[in-house]
């Protein structure tokens, strides 16, 4: 049923939409849209580390490239060339079921090359296969304990936290064992910057919406003091202004969540865009993310010939 409805309504996405960025933190420049200038600051007199992030990537072995699906190659080549020291998967890695002879006939091809620096993250089509087997198999210990998924890490001065989304599955509700994980690692990582994602968005405008089963490991978040979101799922990109749980401007101590469903499989168009929306597009490319002592910057990087960009500053809470 879904890809039916994505054959009536893929026309929609020929062209990627675009709307204007806009200052969302205090000390924080945007930009959003074709030939935007640039986000400028001051250098810091020492960059912090790189991650690439973006989820929904790899076709099915054998499928072909068309205009708008099966671009997990062109994808990786961003990725190559922006020689980033992390590289965060979102899910949604390997379609249609995330079968293990799957990952290592399509997506070992083109983004496995950067396995050795990969940290990912469970989409719902690992689930799949049962388990998620092949997913937990080509990945081994960089994806987690199986039958959990969530784990975190450290890049540079940042804690990084990896969720399981599929709440259906894992749960996501206030004592669950992975909302109980997630309090205890926040609580043992005290750090002024925190960047956490998974594979269902709490938030979007695109063809799967906003999810509201994520609201509680949301609200632990926020409380936790984190900063950033990433998110895949809806095939587009889109990013939010700082937001609570419940999708309200929160300027003091919101999360700003990117939406970075643009690794390859296919475009999806975005519809009435959430009223916290501030970019968004239905285009193909990858996010990165310079993650430095007390602040971040991003930019999205789209397919070559593609005129959407959307860049800029902010501070950590």
């Amino acid at each position: 049923m879904v890809g039916a409805l994505l054959l009536a309504v893929v026309a929609l996405a020929l062209i990627a939409s675009s709307c204007g960025g806009e200052a969302d933190q205090a000390g924080a420049a945007t930009t959003a849209g074709p030939a935007a200038a640039s986000a400028t600051r001051p250098a810091p007199a020492q960059r912090g580390p790189t991650l690439v992030a973006a989820g929904d990537v790899a076709c099915p072995p054998g499928e072909p490239r068309t205009r708008f699906a099966c671009h997990q190659l062109d994808t990786a080549a961003l990725v190559a060339r922006l020689k980033a020291d992390a590289v965060a998967v979102l899910g949604d890695l390997q379609y249609e079921a995330g079968s293990l002879a799957g990952f290592q006939g399509s997506f070992d091809r083109t983004w496995g090359r950067f396995r050795d620096r990969m940290h990912p993250a469970l989409g719902n089509h690992e689930y799949g296969t049962p388990g998620a087997a092949g997913y937990f198999a080509y990945f081994g210990a960089h994806a987690g304990r199986p039958g959990e998924g969530w784990y975190s890490y450290e890049l540079g001065s940042w804690h990084v936290v990896v969720l399981n989304a599929n709440c259906d599955i894992v749960g996501c509700g206030p004592d669950s064992p992975q909302q109980r994980w997630l309090r205890a690692d926040l609580s043992a990582h005290p750090r002024r910057c925190t960047l956490a994602y998974w594979h269902q968005p709490r938030f979007s405008s695109g063809l799967h919406g906003s999810d509201d089963a994520l609201a509680p490991l949301w609200r632990t978040l926020q409380r936790g003091g984190a900063d950033v979101a990433l998110s895949g799922h809806d095939h587009d990109y889109e990013r939010f202004a700082p937001q609570d749980a419940r999708g309200r401007l929160d300027r003091a101590h919101g999360i700003v969540q990117f939406v970075v469903g643009t690794g390859g499989k296919s475009h999806y168009p975005i519809l009435l865009a959430h009223r916290t929306s501030r970019a968004h597009a239905s285009v193909f490319g990858v996010l990165r993310l310079t993650l430095d002592r007390g602040a971040y910057a991003w930019r999205f990087v789209a397919e070559p010939g593609v005129g959407f960009r959307d860049r800029g500053t902010a501070r950590c809470h």
